[in-house]
């Protein structure tokens, strides 16, 4: 998607910045990206996946943005997107990304009537399933609109959450998929969501090291009756070097390595440092701006809950340790300033607590390289939650 043109747009249209402005003058509270610390992650991250013979299908749902995504491609190699909703899916599809994971199931009759439309697009579409009755279900709106649906049978491997339990049952329902007019059987679905934010990297690799057992029972019975799976498919930020060196998953589904937030950052890697210290830098940022300094040891900002997600914590100040971020109501944030070092107007860069429901309620990302506005980018795919 090329950047938006902002002379044609209608007079009115709200942006919290314009390309060429300095980074002091973009309107608050407003979704920053540090141009070059993006594109280092991206860059590492595709490298790795290269190095280790991995695919990197990047989660679209984190930054639901068609602009990152293409930079995913190009920079990191990345070979198209996950995303959890239909919605998100044809922004993706019509945005021109021509591989496309619906990493859930779909299972409403006029979800899967759109669903079915995706190749339409030019995407290869492949949707997760856990429920033989789904089988039918895809299939007869693969037919009617004459396209095809590659299917990943969804295992729950300890997130507790979708997925069949089980190898006989995940044969079941391969058989059920490749026997079906319009789907094709293409792997095996299997993130381990519920570990990604374990602070212990022992603790991680000994979860994995269960969800790459079930997923090997499964491929045993699959291999022997022709129906080797082309993928298997998982791995996240807190995961991929687990998935990537366990000789079963070849594709990883990593999306908060790109950005970084707050929460991620906190767990470790094997030599016990922070993540997002010793593997990934903060890219991603919430601009907020002082707006009034009434008390004298508190400062009020204007990055309150309307303008950021707290359900793994409060956001961090970056760069500094003189002030703390440390209550927010809808429009106001609370910043501790016990030695009354700010002053109105001035502006802080917070680290989000959880970057994917942060991006999700803002218009705009707004690019910055150098201490100047380089580009401003749509979050193509906000508030697609059907």
């Amino acid at each position: 998607m090329k950047d938006m043109d902002f002379e044609q747009l209608d007079v009115g249209y709200d942006v919290p910045a314009l390309p060429g402005m300095k980074a002091d003058d973009i309107q608050t509270p407003a979704l920053v990206l540090d141009l070059d610390a993006l594109e280092r992650n991206i860059k590492k991250m595709g490298d790795y996946a290269k190095a280790h013979g991995m695919r990197h299908r990047v989660h679209g749902k984190m930054h639901k943005s068609v602009d990152v995504a293409k930079l995913q491609e190009r920079l990191g190699g990345a070979v198209g997107v996950c995303c959890q909703k239909v919605s998100e899916a044809e922004v993706f599809a019509r945005g021109g990304i021509k591989d496309v994971l619906v990493s859930n199931q779909v299972r409403h009759p006029r979800k899967i009537d759109r669903l079915a439309q995706l190749p339409k697009f030019g995407a290869r579409t492949i949707v997760c399933v856990d429920d033989i009755d789904n089988v039918a279900e895809l299939s007869e709106a693969a037919v009617r609109h004459g396209t095809q649906i590659e299917c990943f049978i969804e295992m729950d491997v300890g997130a507790g959450r979708c997925g069949v339990i089980g190898a006989e049952n995940v044969l079941t329902i391969a058989k059920a998929i490749d026997a079906a007019e319009g789907l094709k059987f293409t792997g095996i679905q299997a993130y381990q969501g519920a570990m990604q934010h374990m602070d212990s990297y022992d603790d991680r690799k000994a979860k994995i090291e269960a969800a790459v057992a079930m997923v090997k029972e499964a491929i045993d019975l699959l291999e022997p009756v022709g129906l080797k799976p082309e993928l298997v498919s998982g791995g996240g930020t807190g995961s991929y070097y687990f998935e990537s060196n366990s000789g079963v998953f070849n594709e990883l589904q990593c999306g908060s390595y790109a950005f970084m937030d707050a929460d991620y950052g906190r767990i470790l890697d094997k030599d016990g440092n922070r993540i997002d210290q010793a593997e990934w830098e903060n890219a991603f940022f919430l601009l907020t701006s002082v707006m009034s300094h009434a008390k004298a040891d508190k400062a009020i900002v204007d990055a309150g809950l309307k303008a950021q997600s707290v359900d793994s914590g409060l956001p961090v100040i970056y760069g500094r340790t003189d002030v703390e971020y440390v209550k927010c109501s809808d429009e106001h944030g609370v910043v501790a300033d016990p030695d009354a070092v700010l002053k109105v107007n001035d502006k802080l860069w917070l680290v989000p607590g959880h970057c994917d429901p942060t991006a999700n309620v803002h218009d705009w990302y707004v690019g910055v390289r150098n201490g100047v506005v380089e580009t401003v980018w749509p979050v193509s795919a906000r508030g697609k939650a059907y």
